[in-house]
């Protein structure tokens, strides 16, 4: 099946070949950046958990905090890079993720659970940036009949940043002390404090390290002069009512939406989960946790290779389903089977992102600035989906919350199948 069409870019008078081919590879790396922190927001969960001993819908505000920052900031990010280009709205976007980083430091030595979820937002602040910028320049630094499989391979990265991030984060981050309520409580105060400072202060030293690697590709940007790409040029001004009439654009926010819920319900609470189900230690789940990623990471090029002979939009339906029926046996098994499960989901889940992404801004023409930021303001599912699992949780078990990202792979699925068609006369 061929490729989805996008918007071709003009290459400028004068620019080498060459010059596609670095800025490809230097706004790839900002996929595995953002992917890296994300996924140690998995380690955060269950060790603040424990650090400021908080409730399953307490720690959920960690992905609540990371993905209303999205929200919030998608919008100005996607007016600046129309207004200013993608380079000064990618140097902001790293600029706020060192600055996001560093204060880890204040939160951890204060243990105040607020500044630690401040700490995030600015992060994702900044990530909002990055991904407004890299996602759709990254269909443009090439030829329009491989954007899909172009971003793809970019998002690849994102998959070995989401492999890395558990295992580095788990042995940095994690203890692996498991003290029960009982013990906790037989604790002095002193005691108690010291345990809790302990715990809190294990985040420093990785946040620190990420913001100096984060300043260096901040340097690097500065200094190496990226290729000016071109849209569809028109008298047409975008706004928000001529964008919402793209009807692949609109069924792609809700896909969009639910993915991210389903990616961050999955991850977020897996090692919750395995030692729920299989009394599994949190370092050797998060290990897991680990491969379950690096399934993410080879699902991308898997998922690229496929779509040279399945369309992108019928490859991500049967990835829906696929996830759907993996979801349903975690949900029913009392076992190891139901880790392995949830373990498995991952790999499937892994094209989802960049396919809805491209689907969505297939043809969008004037509106791909804002159509791209609309998508981005949809990552916001990552903040809702996770507070409700936490709610199913404290109420019930978590197991049983796995519920919910069974319910979201429901629109992906109705998008892949029905939900991406262009709506021609829009698109003349």
């Amino acid at each position: 099946m061929a490729a989805i069409p996008v918007t071709p870019p003009a290459k400028p008078a004068g620019t080498p070949v060459e010059s596609y081919t670095l800025a490809f590879a230097l706004v790839t790396s900002l996929f595995f950046l953002w992917a890296f922190v994300h996924n140690l927001e998995p380690i955060l969960i269950p060790h603040l958990k424990k650090a400021c001993q908080l409730s399953d819908l307490q720690s959920a505000l960690i992905d609540s905090a990371v993905y209303l920052g999205y929200f919030l900031m998608a919008i100005p990010a996607g007016l600046v890079m129309k207004k200013y280009g993608y380079k000064r709205g990618i140097l902001m976007g790293l600029a706020l993720y060192a600055l996001g980083a560093l204060l880890f430091v204040p939160a951890a030595n204060t243990r105040v659970y607020g500044l630690f979820l401040g700490a995030l937002f600015i992060i994702a602040s900044g990530c909002a940036f990055l991904e407004t910028a890299a996602n759709p320049y990254v269909t443009l630094l090439g030829p329009p009949e491989s954007a899909t499989t172009r971003l793809n391979l970019s998002q690849s990265f994102n998959g070995l940043g989401s492999f890395l991030a558990p295992l580095i984060g788990g042995k940095l981050i994690l203890s692996g002390i498991e003290h029960t309520q009982g013990e906790l409580a037989a604790m002095t105060p002193a005691q108690l404090d010291t345990y809790l400072q302990f715990e809190a202060n294990s985040v420093k030293m990785p946040y620190l390290i990420i913001a100096g690697l984060v300043l260096v590709v901040l340097l690097l940007f500065v200094f190496i002069k990226l290729p000016t790409v071109h849209t569809h040029v028109s008298e047409r001004v975008s706004t928000l009512r001529t964008a919402l009439k793209h009807r692949q654009l609109v069924g792609g926010i809700g896909a969009e939406f639910f993915y991210v819920g389903t990616q961050v319900c999955v991850t977020s609470f897996f090692i919750r989960f395995a030692k729920y189900t299989s009394d599994i230690p949190e370092k050797a789940a998060a290990e897991l946790l680990g491969f379950a990623m690096l399934g993410f990471l080879i699902g991308r090029f898997t998922g690229t290779f496929l779509m040279r002979y399945i369309a992108p939009n019928r490859l991500l339906t049967i990835y829906a389903v696929i996830c759907m029926v993996l979801l349903a046996v975690a949900l029913s098994s009392h076992s190891e089977v139901a880790v392995w499960a949830l373990f498995a989901v991952p790999f499937f889940l892994s094209i989802m992102f960049p396919t809805i992404f491209a689907l969505a801004i297939n043809r969008l023409n004037e509106d791909r600035e804002l159509g791209s930021s609309l998508l981005v303001m949809a990552i916001a599912g990552g903040a809702f989906c996770p507070l409700l699992m936490g709610w199913i949780s404290d109420k019930t078990n978590i197991q049983l919350a796995y519920i919910v990202p069974m319910f979201c792979l429901t629109v992906i699925a109705w998008y892949g199948w029905k939900g991406h068609i262009v709506n021609e006369q829009i698109n003349e």
